[in-house]
């Protein structure tokens, strides 16, 4: 069946990624992973990107031992998660969600099948890429658990863009992107995601900037804190402040300001309910040294009902925040 769709195995990623925008997503058969595939089909639809789908099949340590390597057992594993993949994404191409999306049906894609454990994998291959998507759960997690390992470990360590899908539990008839600001270089980057990907989806852009009194051990602390309408405001302002910078004159999508009092993961998840998607930067103002991923991302990435895009700041923003624009997004 002729449908677009370029099925390739590579170990890799291709040196030639940097020419064509690139959407990578990690599929196990899950039902997570389907719905991440939904969701990376429709994205590289939007953005004219082409559509990398990583599929992993285990291997056994002895395997590895050149007196017990079973080449053909290898082979037939390969080819069969090959098989189930491309079934997979033809499936998934064929869903009314998708299919009524402009353009995904002629979305180029390349199907890489990779030995062993899918996050190193999925991370090394999603360089460079636009975005890399996984589901919140595989097949190899935990049922306690509310985040699986590759979800984590994605989006603590890939350099681009990770969209974690949940399933949302009710989505809006308006779209709506959420994003979190707090003035910091990686919520910026965010920001300008969040624009970008509502232009994309004709969405509009709810900016969210949490705010907190400062809770003190000593009461000689009082006296000197900041009032709470005073704390409001001047949160309120300097996201104004952030949002106009991004926009510019002439922005291409409708933006607000929410300011709610309490912790920001917490407020993020609250005002992301029923949104299509929420937007957070990888690590806050108030980011503790050595931590990769900050409390409040990886708040959201747990508990959030909608699809969560971790954004981490290029090298060049790290080192001169003003470099940050929507130009970025692109």
């Amino acid at each position: 069946m002729d449908d677009g769709t370029e099925l390739t195995d590579r170990p890799g990623p291709d040196p030639a990624a940097g020419v064509h925008p690139r959407v990578v997503v990690g599929v196990d058969g899950s039902a997570g992973s389907t719905a991440a595939l939904a969701w990376a089909l429709a994205s590289a639809a939007r953005t004219g990107a082409t559509l990398e789908v990583v599929s992993a099949f285990p291997v056994d340590f002895y395997w590895t031992d050149p007196y017990l390597l079973d080449r053909g057992r290898i082979e037939a594993l390969r080819s069969d998660t090959e098989a189930r993949t491309r079934e997979l994404v033809d499936t998934v191409r064929r869903e009314p969600a998708v299919a009524a999306v402009p353009g995904t049906s002629s979305v180029a894609v390349e199907v890489v099948v990779v030995p062993g454990a899918a996050a190193e994998h999925l991370v090394q291959i999603a360089d460079g890429a636009r975005q890399l998507v996984v589901g919140s759960r595989g097949r190899g997690g935990v049922r306690s658990t509310l985040l699986g390992s590759v979800a984590l470990h994605c989006s603590t360590h890939a350099s681009c863009p990770v969209v974690v899908v949940h399933r949302p539990e009710a989505v809006e008839t308006r779209p709506r992107v959420v994003v979190g600001v707090d003035g910091s270089v990686a919520s910026r980057a965010a920001l300008v995601e969040a624009v970008a990907t509502a232009a994309q989806t004709g969405a509009e852009v709810e900016v969210v900037a949490a705010f907190q009194l400062p809770d003190h051990w000593s009461e000689m602390y009082v006296v000197l804190a900041q009032s709470f309408q005073g704390l409001r405001d001047a949160t309120r302002r300097r996201a104004e402040e952030e949002v106009a910078e991004v926009l510019g004159d002439q922005p291409a999508v409708s933006a607000h300001v929410v300011t709610v009092e309490g912790p920001a993961g917490d407020a993020l998840v609250q005002r992301a309910a029923g949104a299509g998607l929420l937007v957070v930067g990888s690590r806050s103002r108030s980011r503790l040294p050595g931590m990769v991923l900050g409390s409040a991302a990886l708040h959201c990435v747990v508990h959030a009902r909608c699809p969560v895009m971790v954004v981490h700041p290029p090298a060049e923003a790290r080192r001169d925040p003003g470099t940050a624009t929507l130009a970025a997004a692109h």
